[in-house]
């Protein structure tokens, strides 16, 4: 529910202003908001953009965790009633990742749900309807008390439920540790990072073996023929990881 003296904020949505572009602050750190309701979403990105803050917005759980690689954002605002995957799931999902700050902003503001909230990792909890300086003053204390952001370590698929561990060099799909060899994690590690662009024959040879020939390049495919062997469904049918014909592999886009 939106207070009365914001609701004129709103309008601000149809000027033509791209609410999710990441502006160039220097070191101000990124605030994301995952949120189902498009009038609340608008709303707080344009009031934490107004205190200075960058903001990116996601409309349920499994595209914040998309966009969680790519902006590695300082705090996370968090709803709780959203379909697909509700808000707690996405807690513990964010949580197996990060120890960024996660601040649940939810109109479920019983006790149990507040008790609920902290002990499954959440840093905070604002019950709906909000006040927008409070919000922005709960985010600036998480983020005081949270210090400087963390590189991304995990690198997260959620519609094909594969994840890649950067430091541990661990595989896990579908919820089961994938054993992989140490040039078939790099294969893998450079298609994961490189998502969802394509990566060329060139890129993986030189960045996994060193130089680039014919015999590497048949080295690579049948390195991907293992991977596909150990997390497609059906190797002889890839949905995971996709050939572009005379240029390289893919990992798929959800």
């Amino acid at each position: 529910m939106l207070l009365a003296e914001e609701k004129d904020v709103i309008q601000t949505t149809n000027t033509g202003l791209d609410l999710d572009a990441v502006q160039e602050l220097g070191s101000q750190r990124v605030v994301m908001v995952v949120e189902d309701d498009p009038d609340t979403l608008n709303l707080l990105k344009l009031t934490l953009r107004r205190a200075g803050m960058n903001v990116i917005g996601a409309s349920d759980g499994k595209q914040a965790l998309r966009k969680w690689m790519d902006a590695n954002p300082s705090v996370v605002l968090l709803d709780l009633m959203m379909p697909e995957m509700d808000g707690w799931e996405t807690l513990s999902q964010l949580r197996a990742i990060s120890d960024a700050p996660i601040i649940i902003l939810s109109a479920l503001s019983q006790k149990d749900n507040v008790v609920r909230g902290l002990k499954e990792g959440a840093d905070d909890y604002v019950s709906k309807p909000f006040v927008g300086d409070e919000v922005v003053a709960r985010i600036e204390a998480a983020l005081r008390r949270s210090g400087p952001s963390k590189p991304v370590s995990v690198l997260v698929f959620p519609d094909h439920g594969l994840s890649v561990d950067l430091q541990a060099h661990q595989v896990t799909l579908r919820e089961q540790l994938i054993d992989l060899t140490p040039r078939e994690f790099a294969v893998l590690e450079i298609l994961a990072r490189q998502h969802p662009k394509p990566v060329s024959y060139e890129t993986l040879a030189r960045e996994v073996w060193g130089e680039d020939n014919e015999k590497i390049r048949e080295r690579i495919k049948w390195i991907v023929y293992l991977l596909r062997k150990k997390i497609e469904k059906d190797p002889s049918r890839p949905e995971l990881i996709l050939n572009k014909t005379r240029f390289g592999y893919q990992l798929a886009s959800e």
